[in-house]
């Protein structure tokens, strides 16, 4: 039987920094942001602490005691539970063997594309391909740093190559097509003005 399964992306990134070893929500909000991974899910001090209450609720972690440091109030470890880590495992499993259909907001909007007009549709796609190369940019930098720097394994930055390169089939779609429609070999056909 399939076990309940947290509605939240940000479930999935607690449960994986869990395998790694026990940690309290303060910690597991430092290692996300320093691994950049907040920039795949929101990640708040109220979303961290409602996921972790989730999870507790839902027997996929418990506590595993408590550590203080120096005057600072006593903060809760947490730990996955036998069964939230067969849980974690099978929900992983399928999110990476099954594709779904997701929704982006760039893929409603382009769809009319159109409704523009030529100019400033163009327009709008080089602005979107700067914006989309400055970002890949700094992916690029921080997954260098992340493994050069700090020696991360390429396994535990995978994702940022994932990212990178959906990034960049974004970018070179994108300016391909912003060419196209200034060169004129895009078809553009009329569109009835408004009444």
């Amino acid at each position: 039987m399939t076990a309940k399964r947290p509605a939240n992306p940000l479930a999935l990134a607690l449960l994986g920094l869990l395998l790694e070893q026990p940690m309290h929500p303060h910690a597991m909000a430092v290692e996300l942001r320093a691994r950049q991974l907040d920039q795949y899910f929101k990640l708040t001090t109220g979303s961290l602490y409602d996921t972790v209450r989730v999870l507790v609720r839902d027997g996929w972690i418990e506590a595993d005691g408590t550590e203080q440091v120096g005057a600072r109030p006593a903060r809760t470890v947490y730990r996955h539970t036998p069964q939230g880590r067969g849980h974690f495992t099978e929900w992983l499993d399928e999110l990476i063997r099954e594709p779904v259909q997701e929704f982006p907001r760039f893929l409603s909007a382009v769809s009319y594309l159109g409704a523009l007009g030529p100019e400033r549709a163009a327009d709008a796609l080089r602005a979107r391909a700067t914006a989309l190369r400055a970002q890949v940019e700094t992916r690029e930098a921080a997954h260098r740093a992340a493994r050069e720097e700090h020696g991360a394994p390429r396994l535990f930055v995978i994702e940022a190559e994932y990212a990178q390169a959906i990034a960049r089939a974004e970018l070179a779609w994108v300016e391909r097509v912003a060419a196209e429609i200034e060169d004129g070999t895009l078809e553009w056909p009329e569109v009835a003005p408004d009444a």
